[in-house]
């Protein structure tokens, strides 16, 4: 750690009363300290707005908002990849009274013109003609919309409406930061997630609801002012944006922003940080490159590392109370230096905290960091819970659990062992879906997660999902189903099955109608007699191309980028499908294990 945490100058929610005042609060007591670290473009150098210089932008941002016409409670919303500005728009929205959406940067026209509209947001911020470049598909869908304000000029190409403004010139050159005095009960946040029908459900978080979380995750870490983050997870994810943007304002550490997922590798080594807020695809690239670089070692070389982690993960455990002592644990101090030391110093070598979650860790890629000393903890948590539910401590650490549930939440496990949660942090419900939100929270205020899991010694366990919704290795669901009901719309497909769970990206086993197969093939002058001509190059293109048709309306990231084809149909007989015939999809991914493999070989 950088330094001895000092709890007296965390701010707690009953001083900060809502976001907005935890922002203001943070500028008065700490002005002068860093707050936020980037690179700018301009200057080609890394540089840093003190808290004092952070809330000065925060400002001018609040006086051009509130010389909008804008009522309290009105959506406004931003497509921007993180940076201090991301920061100063939603501080200056909170501290305006208005409710912030935000919007993924990589996500489909259709998706975003689907929410803009659902949330009828009033202004939106982007950052340059990338994100303006991408909306002219759906441009004359936002006429709802009253000012669309881009950090960087555009070419607009002659078209107003909605109007269309620069941020260096919306903005004043000088204001007085205010703070405001907003209800924490009031809605602060409209963030859309995937829903079973296709289409994202806007979930609706309060200031308090927020605060509440972000203050009591910090309970389960010993950290302080001296910390400083890097911020790579999107700020459009709930978990980067209460534990890596509003839990360090309460600390009063530094965020620094990385550049891009390319270049984090060197970012790390710039920043240097102390806390990391990741998800596990992260993880899992780190441990694909290092076997990869095994592979080109001496014998000798590999089986030193893998005496490492061997060794490294023997102390851990004895460590966690959870091994014995044993004599090899005195070569340690050996293999930190010449085998784990390296590793580390790669990811900075000032880790002292590096939290999981969004989705599962493999027990393999776990194992193997904590082996060789990186204090990784997981935690489990939903956007419609904050979203934290529970984390790991660092000196009660069990990776195979979801960690211990943070103060004021109750979980019980209910029918078909679902988690149920209750607790200050659960939303106040789905924006313009009273429907679904009576789906989610029962009568007595439970959440129902989907989830099935177990508590045992003071841990919770998620041991799978009651509903046929798939995690990725970056956290986002995607609901399968009604992703296949809509690729078989298309009449070449007689029969999919979306993959993905705790991949890096979406694939499918696809099943070609018999006929639709031999018109296809001739067309592409293939032998369609040939079984291997389904796994042609031209066939996996087009049928790739077909299959994002038919996903257009689903979000950006629910995107297939590999498939397997077969014209051989799934039945009752052979145990694919049940009575009803339905997938059986657990029986399908054995059976074609081998395929699933090839279609993310080398990710």
């Amino acid at each position: 750690m950088l330094g001895k945490p000092r709890p007296e100058t965390h701010i707690t929610p009953e001083a900060a009363k809502n976001l907005s005042g935890l922002f203001f609060e943070r500028v008065q007591r700490s002005p002068e300290r860093p707050a936020y670290c980037f690179y700018d473009t301009a200057r080609e150098s890394w540089e840093t707005l003190t808290w004092h210089e952070a809330g000065a932008l925060a400002a001018r941002w609040q006086a051009a908002l509130a010389g909008e016409k804008l009522q309290p409670g009105d959506r406004v919303a931003l497509m921007l990849h993180n940076c201090p500005e991301w920061v100063m728009f939603d501080q200056a929205a909170l501290a305006n009274d208005l409710v912030v959406v935000p919007l993924y940067t990589q996500d489909r026209a259709e998706n975003v013109a689907y929410i803009l509209k659902d949330a009828n947001v009033k202004l939106l911020l982007l950052g340059g003609q990338e994100q303006w470049d991408a909306l002219q598909p759906v441009q004359a869908q936002l006429d709802f919309i009253q000012r669309i304000v881009t950090l960087e000029h555009v070419d607009s190409t002659g078209n107003t409406h909605p109007p269309l403004i620069s941020a260096g010139a919306w903005l004043p050159d000088h204001a007085e930061l205010k703070r405001a005095d907003v209800d924490p009960a009031t809605l602060a946040t409209i963030v859309y997630t995937s829903g079973t029908t296709g289409r994202p459900k806007g979930v609706m978080l309060s200031h308090a609801s927020i605060l509440w979380n972000a203050a009591r995750s910090l309970q389960m870490v010993k950290c302080g002012d001296e910390e400083v983050f890097l911020s790579f997870l999107p700020l459009s994810h709930m978990l980067e944006r209460t534990a890596g943007y509003y839990l360090p304002i309460i600390l009063g550490a530094t965020v620094a922003y990385n550049r891009s997922i390319p270049q984090l590798a060197e970012d790390l080594l710039v920043v240097r940080p102390s806390i990391m807020i990741s998800v596990p695809r992260i993880f899992e690239r780190v441990y694909n490159k290092i076997q990869l670089g095994l592979e080109e070692k001496s014998a000798l070389a590999r089986k030193l590392f893998a005496l490492a982690v061997d060794v490294g993960w023997a102390r851990f455990l004895y460590r966690q109370g959870r091994g014995r002592w044993q004599p090899r644990l005195l070569l340690w101090p050996v293999l930190d230096t010449l085998v784990a030391g390296k590793v580390i110093a790669k990811l900075g070598g000032r880790l002292h905290i590096a939290v999981v979650g969004g989705a599962p860790l493999p027990a393999g890629v776990a194992r193997l960091f904590l082996g060789l000393g990186l204090p990784l903890i997981q935690g489990y948590g939903l956007t419609e819970t904050s979203p934290v539910i529970s984390v790991n401590r660092i000196e009660d650490n069990d990776p195979a659990s979801a960690g211990c549930l943070l103060e004021d939440v109750e979980v019980r496990i209910g029918e078909h062992d679902e988690v149920l949660v209750r607790g200050p942090g659960v939303m106040l419900g789905y924006w313009n879906n009273e429907s679904a939100t009576g789906e989610l929270i029962d009568s007595d205020g439970w959440l129902h997660t989907g989830d099935k899991g177990c508590l045992r010694d003071g841990h919770l366990y998620i041991t799978g999902r009651l509903k046929e919704i798939l995690v990725l290795a970056n956290g986002e669901k995607v609901p399968p189903a009604d992703m296949e009901m809509a690729i078989c719309m298309d009449s070449l497909f007689e029969q999919v099955m979306v993959i993905g769970d705790n991949r890096p990206y979406l694939s499918a086993l696809a099943v070609l109608n018999p006929e639709q197969w031999r018109a296809l093939a001739t067309s592409l002058n293939l032998d369609p007699d040939d079984p291997q001509a389904c796994q042609h190059r031209q066939i996996n293109e087009t049928v790739l191309e077909r299959i994002a048709r038919r996903l257009s309306a689903f979000p950006g990231y629910a995107q297939v980028r590999a498939v397997h084809c077969q014209l051989d149909p799934w039945s009752i007989e052979d145990g694919l499908m049940t009575p009803t015939l339905k997938l059986k999809r657990d029986q399908i991914h054995q059976r074609y294990r081998e395929e699933i493999d090839r279609l993310y070989t080398g990710h």
